[in-house]
């Protein structure tokens, strides 16, 4: 029992120490506490430590390599022949694992809102990282040295520059405070704050160009050098700097390599005309393009001659191919549109390296997104983002005989969105950045800032998912055409599969709202029909009363005409008044009979007055006698009882038809 305990103790040491390797975690305890939440399972504690960044593959210099969950052997390899690796970077496997698929993580990101006197920072940060990461960003971005910044705001007291986030708890959103107590505010700190913020401040230049009679209207950060400007303007009029005259810049401004900011031009808006030098032995066209040699800085470059004024070739006299020549840029610096920039990257890819290349997605990185990630599941594709860069020596064979392969060509057309970018101007790759972070996340910008020059171009695999969209893979320009393939096609196994349970997930969520749209028809036709049927019902009703209504009145008219009818009756004679009289016998229809004595001489109006008072009008019955068969209705009613021979008669009633 002693000895396997002694086993078990050394099996653990050798998998802290493993761990410890593998993620640069010093601190004992923590590594201790992070192993046991894994039940020592190094593998489960590398990955719970390490984070995927979002499944994005890094190729480590002259060979490309996968990061991803390690297993046991991998990495206790890693521990033995490799540098520990800080807890916020990415893990990078060994060249036996370079094969393998990664496997899919979404890292918790924090946002953070930090505040210095009068300035307030916006971060965006992994839970993985540390305060001490927190720290650098913001001393780049405050001009505050580390060594005299105090961080507070924490919830927790016991906090150094390498305490974990995670091991933290925070919340998606926190607030931060800067301290720095032995940095007293005074005018040297406020006028190098006003230079700060004058950086990042952008001025609009109204750059005439005299000899073409046009205007543009350049906008540049504060950051940028006069020299930058001259270039750019090298680009747009085709004069090289060497041969620019200008006009309208400060007396300050007396060097080429100070900052807008500090060249003392006006804010927001500066005025500037440029023109070409007049040289009396210049033979050349106004129209010519010259090529700006990076070989030399164009300030030293006024020392020397024009190549071409002794009818030399720039590039012939550096030694450099015509290839190597570029007329243009790829794209133009600070465009309002990113469609137009586009389109003019597409014209000079064409230009460059043949017809035969991937449709370019014209529009912003959000459109190409939503393209790709946002329509129905069976619809979506992948992301395919080119990062150009012509100061790199491996564009031109990558965009030669990569993205201009047939097979390459055909496999993106069939399978992704394809969208390009060049990154070789500054101002376009910060623009790049922006998007990327408002789209990806600074996880995936910070990516990009850690490829170097020599490193692009590079091809981004995005994929879109729920919540977020993941960077599957970072593919470099030292690459063969098989590797591009094999990576493509890997990336597209994992779209796939997931593709597959989004539009497994898509079917049965459209019949879920199909059903419920059947049943929500169903029950509007059930309420519909029972809403007709209680207005049917409502109105038969409404009929009813009305009838009943009418038949009141009608039997209440009827009532006050025999009421009427019976109150202009003579009298009833009695038998013994000695004058003639009519003694009649009348019966109803229900077999009720109705007697009554008249005076003869009465008109036999009288007679029909008594029978309608009884309720029988003579517009709905007649009176007949019972022998022979007469209809008294028709005749004279003027007429006396004893006219008509009724001394002593039975009558009867009945209706008329």
């Amino acid at each position: 029992m002693a000895s396997e305990s002694g086993d078990s103790n050394m099996d653990r040491e050798m998998i802290l120490a493993d761990f410890q390797a593998c993620t640069g975690i010093d601190n004992i305890a923590e590594a201790i506490t992070l192993l046991e939440l894994n039940n020592w399972d190094l593998v489960a504690a590398i990955n719970g430590v390490i984070p995927q960044e979002n499944g994005i593959l890094q190729s480590e210099a002259n060979q490309a390599g996968v990061y991803g969950p390690l297993s046991q052997s991998e990495a206790a390899d890693a521990a033995a022949g490799s540098a520990p690796l800080s807890s916020s970077t990415p893990a990078f496997c060994p060249a036996s694992v370079s094969s393998r698929q990664i496997v899919e993580r979404q890292p918790r990101m924090l946002n953070f809102r930090v505040e210095y006197r009068q300035r307030s920072v916006e971060l965006v940060m992994e839970e993985s990282s540390t305060v001490g990461g927190i720290k650098q960003i913001l001393e780049t971005e405050l001009g505050v040295p580390v060594s005299k910044m105090q961080l507070k705001g924490w919830k927790s007291g016991d906090i150094s520059d390498s305490t974990v986030l995670r091991s933290l708890h925070l919340p998606k959103n926190n607030s931060l405070y800067v301290l720095t107590p032995e940095i007293a505010p005074c005018a040297s700190t406020s006028k190098n704050s006003a230079l700060q913020e004058s950086l990042n401040q952008n001025f609009l230049l109204i750059i005439s160009h005299r000899e073409a009679q046009r205007d543009y209207s350049l906008n540049f950060p504060g950051s940028r050098t006069i020299q930058e400007v001259k270039r750019n303007i090298s680009d747009l009029t085709n004069i090289p700097v060497r041969h620019q005259q200008w006009e309208g810049w400060p007396v300050s401004a007396s060097d080429d390599s100070m900052t807008l900011a500090g060249s003392g031009i006006s804010y927001p808006c500066h005025h500037l005309s440029v023109c070409r030098k007049s040289s009396p032995n210049s033979q050349e066209p106004a129209e010519e393009v010259y090529t700006d040699v990076h070989m030399v800085s164009d300030s030293e470059g006024d020392d020397f001659e024009d190549a071409s004024e002794f009818g030399v070739d720039d590039s012939e006299m550096f030694g450099m191919g015509s290839s190597a020549c570029r007329k243009s840029p790829m794209m133009p610096e600070n465009s309002d549109n990113e469609a137009d920039a586009l389109l003019h990257y597409t014209a000079e890819f064409s230009s460059r390296y043949g017809e035969n290349h991937p449709m370019f997605y014209i529009g912003t990185l959000e459109a190409a997104s939503q393209e790709a990630f946002y329509g129905k599941a069976r619809d979506r594709k992948l992301l395919a983002i080119y990062l150009h860069n012509d100061d790199s020596v491996l564009s031109n064979v990558f965009c030669s005989q990569m993205m201009c392969a047939d097979s390459i060509v055909s496999y993106l057309s069939q399978n992704f969105i394809t969208w390009a970018w060049d990154v070789t101007k500054e101002a376009n790759k910060a623009r790049l950045l922006t998007m990327c972070t408002r789209h990806f996340g600074s996880v995936v910008t910070q990516t990009i800032r850690t490829y170097k020059t020599d490193q692009f171009p590079l091809l981004l695999i995005v994929m879109g998912k729920r919540t977020s969209n993941e960077v599957l893979n970072v593919i470099q320009g030292n690459t063969t055409v098989d590797e591009l393939m094999m990576r493509l096609m890997g990336a597209m196994e994992i779209f796939t599969a997931q593709q597959q349970e989004d539009i497994k997930d898509e079917d049965e969520r459209e019949a879920r709202e199909t059903m419920k749209r059947e049943q929500d028809e169903a029950y509007r036709l059930s309420l519909e029909a029972d809403r007709k049927k209680r207005e049917a019902q409502e109105r038969e009703e409404a009929e009813q009363v009305r009838l009943e209504r009418m038949r009141k009145e009608q039997e209440e008219e009827k009532k006050a005409i025999r009421l009427s009818l019976e109150q202009a009756l003579p009298p009833e004679p009695s038998e013994n008044s000695g004058k003639q009289i009519s003694k009649l016998r009348i019966r109803t229809p229900s077999g009720e009979f109705l007697e009554r004595r008249f005076l003869g001489s009465c008109k036999l109006q009288v007679l029909f007055d008594f029978v309608a008072s009884k309720g029988y009008p003579f517009e709905e019955f007649k009176l007949l006698t019972t022998f022979p068969r007469r209809n008294i209705t028709q005749m004279d009613p003027g007429s006396t009882l004893l006219e008509a021979k009724f001394p002593q008669e039975t009558l009867f009633l009945e209706a008329k038809e």
